[in-house]
């Protein structure tokens, strides 16, 4: 976990100011990703973690403008990209800049790639978009692409079709198409979900080596901690749409704040252990539709709440230096009255 940190600048790569996604539900707008705002720097790698339905999905497609138009929108906030906002361009606007500044790997490969489409047309694509290149010049390229991120035989494979392929290729074959133009940024959802623990290994060192060679920053969605302790600079801990606790990697593994950071770290498997039974957080997150109106989202399922938890909602805010919390139990603490245990 001793990585080495991205060289910070005054103008960070991406930096979102107060997002604020909502989706149409029957008339009323509900905020699946509620006033967050992050940074990532060049060369970074960010992870982004929490359980399902916290949001994490949707603040990825929200920063590369591909919320479903007939229901998700962004109502509020920022999203700035090398100096450019998002959130105002055009669809041929972000056209441009999709796959070619930004790109994305989505969570599952054999719903992402279009199955009467081969892989090599389909990187292709990419590159006849964003690059002034022939097709004959595409296809060599291609047939480079799929040799640098590990595939044996990519003459042979470039023709092939998504469902001749392992679930270790089709991520592969995904990997390739978004970093087929060299993005500046790569948006990486869950990208090892449903694979075997060895070809999960490959992935991740892919990307490493991938992001090593190309000075490119990462932000890495994921639910395995694991993931996180091997790839990630700085995490952001998210809860029912909101940032809980954003802090370096180290300080999250060794010094984590929120409880609910805590009770994520407390779920992790450990060999030393002699129960056989697994920690796990009590309660589900909380739905869309059945979002708490007042107070920290987290109260309901959390062992360190108090009364003043139901009705007063925290403020994500610095504890330490570059270690930010939203509790309070830190409030409180900066009111004078102490950390309650």
């Amino acid at each position: 976990m001793n990585r080495k940190k991205a060289i910070p600048r005054e103008t960070p790569l991406l930096e979102v100011k107060k997002l604020q996604t909502s989706f149409d539900i029957d008339g009323t707008d509900y905020h699946a990703v509620d006033q967050i705002s992050f940074r990532v720097n060049p060369r970074q790698i960010v992870g982004v973690v929490g359980e399902s339905g916290c949001g994490k999905s949707v603040m990825g497609l929200s920063i590369m403008q591909l919320l479903p138009k007939e229901s998700g929108r962004i109502t509020a906030g920022e999203i700035i990209f090398d100096g450019f906002h998002l959130e105002n361009m055009t669809d041929s606007q972000m056209n441009k800049i999709r796959g070619r500044e930004i790109s994305m790997i989505f969570q599952e490969p054999m719903t992402s790639l279009n199955p009467v489409f081969t892989i090599g047309y389909q990187i292709q694509e990419v590159l006849l978009n964003h690059l002034k290149i022939s097709k004959r010049e595409a296809r060599q390229k291609v047939i480079a692409l799929l040799k640098s991120v590990g595939i044996s035989r990519p003459e042979k494979l470039v023709d092939e079709y998504p469902h001749q392929l392992s679930g270790g290729m089709r991520q592969r074959v995904m990997i390739a198409i978004a970093i087929a133009c060299q993005p500046k940024l790569l948006i990486a959802d869950e990208p090892t979900t449903a694979l075997d623990v060895t070809v999960q290994a490959q992935i991740l060192e892919l990307l490493k080596e991938i992001q090593s060679v190309n000075d490119m920053s990462i932000i890495m969605i994921t639910h395995d901690l694991g993931i996180v302790a091997e790839m990630c600079d700085e995490v952001i801990v998210m809860y029912a749409g909101n940032i809980v606790e954003r802090t370096d990697v180290n300080s999250l593994f060794y010094q984590p704040r929120h409880p609910y950071t805590n009770l994520l770290l407390g779920a992790i498997p450990k060999l030393a252990e002699e129960s056989d039974r697994l920690s796990s957080i009590q309660g589900m997150v909380p739905s869309l539709i059945n979002m708490p109106k007042a107070g920290c989202r987290f109260a309901n399922r959390c062992p360190q709440a108090s009364p003043e938890c139901f009705t007063v909602s925290p403020v994500l805010a610095e504890v330490s230096q570059g270690h930010e919390v939203a509790c309070l139990l830190y409030e409180t603490s900066k009111r004078g009255e102490g950390v309650r245990e």
